[in-house]
């Protein structure tokens, strides 16, 4: 195992320079607590494309030569399908590994990575990326503090044009954004999952509704779309005493906080009730928030977890509640929208 101190700087490999690998690439390139040692790819054009935006770092064809190399952490930009093999092999390796979303494909494969970081002491960490933006952090602030008041409701549109994937459906490719960022501001377990969706350009589904259902009447809603004519990235949360709308496709006001609130009231008209109800709309206001990369956190938080043996916000255990409620989608669509109990 490769020892790290926190006066350290962590040697790191990037497995996968093809979407995502190259902006892993470069924060880590750019980190004061990281130096990238190691690019590697199956694919030559990529190597190339990589040594020649990276000069000083060296490739390689096969993750084995990673594995055999000093470095003592690797980030995994692969598919899917790779992410348990890749992330077991380092881990057994005694590397620090941090993994693209979703962790890996099922439940029990993740519970494995866990057990097997925990047993190593070795940091495992998946880039829920949004979990690290300012709006997000934000909007964990606002409902902490009890700004919204109770949270009704959770309903998030998450819809592009593309990119079809080949190795998994809409919602393996978009919702662990949107799950992730529930379970970090709301914190709640559903009670039942159900999901309804369409294979229109796929051989998958690329159109996917989910609804969530929780003991207190909490909904949450997710629209997963690849077949959009426009980008859409929007969260709205309604509490008891405010609402929020979240969209990430705004350059400068990413959150709006509404002073709208509903109440109830009884009127005893003739020996009865009535049930009336009160819609106040209030001011709104945009918070001011930090711009800085949300990747450039993930990265800095995974090298501090790596050298100081702290856990990182996004864990393989939170990596591994996302995947569970993905599965429990999954069973949904395969059973024409039914009701899965969890």
């Amino acid at each position: 195992m490769s020892s790290t101190s926190a006066g350290d700087r962590l040697r790191v490999a990037v497995i996968g320079f093809g979407y995502w690998g190259p902006h892993l690439a470069r924060n880590f390139m750019d980190s004061a607590g990281a130096e990238l040692q190691l690019i590697a790819d199956h694919n030559q054009q990529r190597r190339a494309a990589a040594r020649a935006m990276y000069p000083s770092v060296d490739t390689v064809e096969d993750e084995r030569e990673v594995l055999a190399s000093s470095v003592q952490a690797v980030a995994i930009a692969t598919p899917l399908a790779s992410h348990y093999e890749l992330a077991r092999a380092a881990l057994e390796a005694g590397l620090h590994v941090l993994v693209e979303k979703p962790l890996a494909a099922n439940s029990t494969q993740c519970a494995e990575l866990v057990a097997l970081a925990r047993t190593q002491r070795l940091t495992l960490m998946v880039d829920h990326t949004f979990l690290y933006t300012s709006a997000v952090q934000k909007i964990r602030e606002y409902i902490e503090d009890g700004v919204l008041g109770s949270v009704l409701y959770f309903d998030c549109v998450r819809a592009n044009l593309g990119r079809f994937r080949r190795d998994c459906n809409v919602v393996w490719d978009l919702a662990p954004h949107d799950i992730s960022i529930f379970n970090y501001v709301i914190g709640k377990q559903p009670r039942w999952v159900s999901a309804t969706g369409a294979t229109h350009h796929a051989a998958e589904e690329n159109l996917v509704y989910v609804c969530l259902g929780f003991e207190d009447q909490l909904l949450a809603h997710f629209h997963l779309n690849w077949l959009a004519p426009v980008k859409v990235r929007r969260i709205t949360i309604g509490g008891t005493r405010r609402m929020l709308v979240y969209d990430e496709t705004e350059a400068r006001e990413k959150i709006k906080l509404y002073d709208h609130e509903v109440t109830t009231s009884k009127l005893d008209r003739q020996r009865g009730s009535t049930l009336e109800v009160q819609c106040r709309a209030g001011a709104c206001a945009a918070p001011e928030l930090d711009g800085s990369e949300a990747l450039r956190r993930v990265v800095d938080g995974f090298v501090h977890a790596a050298l100081t043996g702290t856990s990182p916000l996004s864990d393989g255990a939170a990596g591994a509640d996302v995947v569970r409620l993905l599965e429990a989608i999954q069973r949904s669509l395969r059973d024409s929208g039914a009701r899965v109990l969890l």
